[in-house]
């Protein structure tokens, strides 16, 4: 039996999940789980680069362990954040996590050379402040730019120190604000205008392309050998591939951020949808994932940490069923990316200091709700059709309160696909290049004959959303 190893690494937790094919159908096996936090360094929010290489490698040397050997290996993360490398290949530090506020004050300083409409135009990448290409304009004020030679994202960064091989993956790339939406490739144009050099970039290569074999080093440390494949680098990018998708089907990729679109042949660049703040991300075979990004699971998970965990997540879903408060916030608002206390941030919204926890977490429920809501009939305007359903996928798919007023405030039928649809993404990538798979419409099909029917929630009358 043939294994594929998923390293997939989100903005809280890692994983390593082997999958296999088994009787027609796609077995997933967690092998090794690691947390992963921002830390706050100089005032700033950084990424620990050190602690996940660690854990990659750790992770790999489990399957060892187990007697469970990989033919191949492929790393997923979260977009924007990247590790720059000096001339002599050395990871340059600090490592920004995207969080960090340092790039605020230079989104109006981007906008007086390139304009937000005409950077919508040729990339098709929602405005968000922490978008890599303000950072790389903050990282040339800063003149870390004069040192670096050369930009790997992070999962491209923890594949070069598996095996000494760079390359740039075209999903991930998308979401710097970077790559021209209609030649699919770096604008150059774009770089020269912001001052940014070139020669940083590599040309892009697609999920299912391979990097190259474990290091001499990794060999020794794990005793055995395997290839390290590219998937679809960027965690929604493997999300959205396994999850079957349709004309008038909706997904919402459900983790740390909610991400809520549909997959298109072409990008929908539109002044509509750019105002509506939709982007168009790259994905497999070069679909486009025209999408909407939603503050999600980290308004939970960050009440959660503010709790020191005392909480369980099923604890804090039922604390929210028992509330009758449903009184909405911006889940979007600046003010809770990274809040020092995120229920306080919350009440401050709500200009309600006294509200009760269970009210709080409420709130978060209905808010999370209504925005989803909002955002289908954003996609119904964006593409003149109408959404006949939605598929909730990845870890935040498992709440099934949420799930319940996902589809009381759109109207619709909410399905439920893969809990680990980005590992599940991740894997079919490499089963393709190993010729498992054609194309990722059949790997498609294998996927959506596991799917329960119960997985349902049938359509119920529509709350008044707006």
């Amino acid at each position: 039996m043939n294994h594929y190893l998923a390293i997939d690494i989100g903005a809280s937790t890692g994983r390593h999940i082997l999958g296999y094919l088994q009787d027609g159908a796609i077995c997933l096996e967690e092998v090794h789980r690691f947390e992963n936090n921002m830390l706050r360094g100089g005032g700033s929010l950084l990424w620990d680069t050190d602690a996940l290489v660690r854990e990659a490698r750790a992770g790999i040397k489990k399957c060892a362990d187990i007697g469970k050997i990989p033919r191949t290996v492929a790393i997923d993360t979260w977009g924007v954040d990247y590790v720059l490398l000096d001339k002599s290949k050395n990871e340059m530090r600090p490592v920004y996590a995207y969080r960090d506020t340092r790039t605020a004050p230079i989104v109006p300083e981007v906008e007086k050379v390139v304009s937000a409409r005409e950077m919508y135009e040729r990339t098709g990448i929602q405005k968000q402040d922490f978008n890599t290409v303000y950072q790389l304009v903050c990282d040339k004020n800063s003149g870390r730019l004069e040192e670096a030679a050369y930009f790997l994202m992070i999962p491209e960064y923890i594949a070069y120190c598996l095996t000494g091989v760079m390359k740039n993956e075209y999903t991930n790339a998308t979401t710097t604000g970077l790559v021209n939406a209609r030649t699919k490739k770096w604008d150059g144009e774009l770089l020269d205008r912001l001052g940014i050099k070139k020669t940083l970039f590599a040309e892009l290569s697609m999920p299912c392309a391979k990097v190259g074999s474990f290091t001499n080093d990794l060999r020794s440390f794990t005793g055995f050998d395997a290839e390290v494949v590219l998937c679809a680098t960027h965690d929604t990018a493997s999300a959205v591939a396994a999850c079957p998708v349709g004309d008038g089907c909706a997904y919402i990729s459900s983790g740390t951020w909610s991400l809520i679109g549909i997959e298109s042949g072409e990008p929908i660049i539109t002044e509509l949808g750019r105002m509506a703040n939709f982007t168009n991300e790259g994905g497999i075979e070069y679909r486009y994932r025209v999408l909407k990004n939603i503050m999600g699971m980290w308004l939970l998970q960050s009440i959660r940490r503010d709790l020191h965990k005392a909480c369980s997540f099923d604890e804090m879903m039922t604390m929210a069923m028992g509330s009758d408060f449903a009184q909405t916030i911006d889940v979007n608002s600046t003010s809770l990316v990274a809040p020092e206390n995120m229920s306080g941030a919350i009440k401050a919204l709500l200009k309600k200091t006294d509200l009760p926890l269970e009210d709080v977490i409420s709130c978060v429920y209905h808010s999370l709700a209504k925005s989803y809501a909002q955002a289908v009939e954003e996609l119904n305007a964006l593409t003149g059709g109408k959404m006949r359903s939605i598929t909730i996928i990845g870890g935040g798919s498992q709440d099934c309160y949420l799930n319940k007023l996902t589809a009381e405030y759109t109207g619709l039928p909410v399905r439920t696909g893969a809990v680990e649809a980005t590992a599940l993404g991740n894997i079919i990538a490499q089963m393709i290049y190993d010729g498992v798979f054609p194309d990722v419409t059949e790997a498609r099909k294998c996927v959506a004959q596991g799917l329960r029917e119960d997985a349902t929630i049938q359509q119920v009358p529509q709350k008044t959303a707006f």
